[in-house]
């Protein structure tokens, strides 16, 4: 095989590609359309759950979850659900709507997490660790890349930096960076897991959903 025809084919992609599931607004469902989506939302959150289980450092908002399991003694997967309840609440004074992707993502993605977290063993070398870190980091850009092609909204997150950003006028870039930050070091603080996996994800993530929307693209633009 020609290797620069497969480094092309992982090329990583600029925009978000227009796909043939796409839908022209949140509510517009389809049985191939919820199909995809669910299927994205639940390679995220088992993506996401391989950084648990890696034990060498979680994404900045599963610090957080993490750190609620904590304090509350709920488990993971509920943590996640209710922080995504809170953060979705957020929206109100921002004006924004949610769409059927976003209460799906809300729903799954802990879902995921919970069930993730049951059946992936956690790791105790680091070797191990970064393995499940990046093979994770690997599953939320591909889901990301899959649920945001459908066109069905945000998550909540998502929802709540672009809705921050158009309020106050700030760079998008510069209100994730703020948000990543200030939940990061919340969920730290309460004892959530930051170390190696959480350096990886902040390097790699963009990168792992900009090839895998390269991916899409080229998969249905044949």
């Amino acid at each position: 095989m020609d290797l620069s025809r497969v480094l092309a084919f992982f090329k990583p992609h600029k925009t978000v590609p227009i796909t043939p599931w796409r839908a022209e607004h949140r509510w517009q469902l389809s049985l191939s359309r919820v199909a995809i989506l669910f299927f994205g939302l639940a390679v995220f959150g088992l993506g996401d759950s391989l950084l648990v289980q890696g034990d060498v450092g979680n994404a900045p908002w599963t610090v957080f979850s993490q750190g609620l399991t904590y304090k509350t003694g709920l488990s993971i997967g509920w943590a996640t659900f209710f922080i995504s309840i809170v953060v979705l609440l957020i929206w109100i004074p921002l004006n924004e709507r949610p769409g059927f992707g976003t209460l799906s993502n809300i729903v799954l993605i802990a879902t995921f997490i919970e069930i993730g977290t049951h059946i992936f063993p956690k790791q105790n070398t680091v070797f191990a660790g970064v393995a499940f870190s990046l093979l994770g980091i690997t599953m939320v850009g591909l889901g990301s890349a899959l649920y945001i092609t459908c066109g069905l909204g945000p998550g909540p997150r998502d929802g709540a930096m672009t809705g921050i950003h158009f309020k106050t006028g700030v760079r998008v870039g510069r209100v994730r960076m703020g948000i990543e930050l200030v939940v990061l070091t919340i969920g730290w603080l309460m004892g959530g897991r930051v170390g190696i996996g959480t350096a990886l994800f902040a390097l790699l993530i963009g990168q792992s959903v900009a090839i895998f929307l390269g991916v899409v693209a080229r998969l249905t633009h044949q």
